[in-house]
C-alpha cells in the first residue's frame, strides 16, 4: 500500500496499472520460494491456504453490501447481468489453439470453463481423475491459481484503454466465479472510474454470485458438451500433437484435513475465526490508512461490519442441516442490510464505504502468494503451452462476458 498504484502509459490512450494487490501476491510468493527464508515453508503455505478460505468471505461481504446499496441500478440492468453469463463460453476460443499447440483430449477439460474448484469437481466426476480431461482441467486450475489473479488485473486495466465498452460491462465481466480474480479485475476499474465505485462493486459482486450459482449448470449442460463436440470436429484437422500433461497418480484435491474446513461448528473453531478476523482487520485498517488516509475509527467500524457479516454467514453454513454455501448467506445478509430504506442502510453504507476493495484484496493476496508457493513445482511441469491456453481461457470468458453485457445494455436502452 505504501508503494501505491503505478500507472504505465503505453500510448496517449493505452495504459495499465500496477496495483498493490500484485505487489503483495508477488512478495508472498517470493518469501515462500526464497531459500534463505526458513520461516515460510510448506507448513505456512498450508496455513495460508486455510486462512484464504476464511478471508475470501470478507471480500464477498464487502461486495454484497455494495450490491444492496445499488440495488435499484442492478434491477435496471438485470437482463445484462443474466445474459453476460453466456460469456463464459468464451473459454472455448482456446480449444483450437490448444489443439494446435499439441494437446489432445486434455483440451476438453482445459477449455470448457475457467477451471475453478466447481469445474474441477465436475470434470473429475465425469471422466475420472486419471483421464486426459482431468489432467487438462487440473493444469488450468494450477496455472489460474498462480497467475490468474495478476493476469486478470492487467487484462482489466488494458482492456478499458483498448476496447470502448461501458465500465458496467467490465464490472459484470469480472464475476468469473473466483472471488480473488473478481476483486483483482474490479480494482483497476475503480481507480479509472472513481465516481462509479459503489455501482462497479455492485455489478461485480452480483455477477460473481450468479457465476457461483449458475456456472455449474452452464458447465454441465452447455460448455462441457460443446467442448466435446468441438474436439470431435476439430481434432482430426488440428489435433496431431503429442504434448500431454503429466500428473502423478495421487489425487489432487483441496485439503480438507483442517478442522476449519469441516462441516462441524465448534467453540475452538469459532475462537480461531474471531482471532483471524481480528488480525486481518488490523492489517486492513493500517493498509487503508496508508493508502487512503481514512479515519482509524471509521475504518475500524467498517471492517467490523464486513467481518461480522462474513462470520455470521460462515456459521450459518454449518448450523443448518441443509447444505447451503456460506457465500449465499453472506451475500443475502450483506445485500439486505444495505438496501436503501432498510433501517440499517445509512449506517452500514457510510462506514463500509470507508473500506477500499483494494486494501482488502491486497491483504488477502499476501496470503494467496504464500499459499500458491505450494503449487510452484506443478506449475513448472505444465510448460509454456499450458500457460498460453490458460491466458486465452481467462481472456475469453472476461472479454466475452463484457461484450455480451455491453450489447444487452445497449439493446435495452440502459446505456
Amino acid at each position: 500500500m505504501t508503494i501505491g498504484i503505478i500507472q504505465i502509459q503505453i500510448t496517449d490512450t493505452i495504459r495499465f496499472l500496477l496495483l498493490p494487490l500484485i505487489y503483495a501476491l508477488v512478495m508472498g510468493l517470493i518469501l515462500y520460494l526464497a531459500k534463505p527464508v526458513k520461516w515460510i515453508g510448506p507448513k505456512q503455505g498450508k496455513v495460508a491456504e486455510g486462512v484464504m478460505a476464511l478471508l475470501i468471505s470478507v471480500i464477498i461481504s464487502k461486495l454484497a453490501i455494495s450490491t444492496g446499496e445499488s440495488i435499484d441500478i442492478i434491477f435496471n440492468v438485470g437482463p445484462a447481468l443474466i445474459f453476460q453469463i453466456l460469456g463464459d463460453l468464451g473459454t472455448l476460443l482456446a480449444l483450437p489453439i490448444a489443439l494446435l499447440l499439441g494437446f489432445r483430449r486434455e483440451v476438453i477439460g482445459m477449455t470448457s470453463s475457467i477451471c475453478r474448484e466447481t469445474n474441477l469437481s465436475i470434470v473429475i466426476d465425469k471422466y475420472g481423475f486419471k483421464s486426459p480431461e482431468a489432467h487438462g482441467v487440473l493444469a488450468i486450475y494450477v496455472i489460474g491459481s498462480i497467475i490468474g489473479t495478476p493476469f486478470i488485473s492487467f487484462l482489466s486495466s488494458i482492456s478499458v484503454s483498448l476496447i470502448p465498452l461501458h465500465p458496467y460491462a467490465y464490472a459484470m465481466a469480472s464475476g468469473v466465479g473466483s472471488a480473488s480474480m473478481n476483486a483483482a479485475a474490479l480494482v483497476p476499474l475503480e481507480h479509472m472510474y472513481p465516481s462509479m465505485v459503489s455501482q462497479l462493486e455492485a455489478f461485480a459482486g452480483c455477477s460473481n454470485i450468479l457465476s457461483f450459482c449458475l456456472g455449474i449448470y452452464m458447465c454441465i449442460f452447455v460448455s462441457l458438451p460443446l467442448a466435446e463436440k468441438l474436439y470431435a470436429w476439430l481434432s482430426p484437422i488440428l489435433g496431431k500433437g503429442k504434448a500431454h500433461i503429466k500428473y502423478d497418480d495421487k489425487e489432487y484435491v483441496p485439503d480438507k484435513s483442517n478442522d476449519d474446513n469441516s462441516d462441524r461448528l465448534s467453540f475452538g473453531k469459532v475462537k480461531r475465526w474471531i482471532f483471524l478476523f481480528f488480525v486481518f482487520s488490523v492489517i486492513v485498517i493500517v493498509g487503508n490508512f496508508i493508502g487512503y488516509r481514512t479515519s482509524f475509527v471509521d475504518t475500524a467500524i467498517g471492517i467490523f461490519i464486513i467481518s461480522l457479516v462474513a462470520f455470521i454467514g460462515i456459521c450459518l453454513e454449518r448450523i443448518f442441516p441443509v447444505h447451503i454455501p456460506s457465500i449465499i448467506y453472506i451475500s443475502l445478509i450483506g445485500l439486505f442490510i444495505a438496501i436503501p430504506g432498510v433501517p440499517t442502510s445509512d449506517f452500514i453504507n457510510y462506514y463500509v464505504s470507508q473500506i477500499e476493495v483494494t486494501t482488502i484484496t491486497t491483504a488477502f493476496l499476501a496470503y494467496v502468494g504464500i499459499s500458491i508457493g505450494k503449487d510452484w513445482e506443478d506449475f513448472k511441469k505444465i510448460g509454456w503451452r499450458g500457460i498460453v491456453v490458460a491466458l486465452i481461457v481467462i481472456s475469453g470468458t472476461y472479454l466475452g462476458s463484457a461484450t455480451i453485457a455491453n450489447v444487452i445494455m445497449f439493446l435495452t436502452g440502459t446505456i
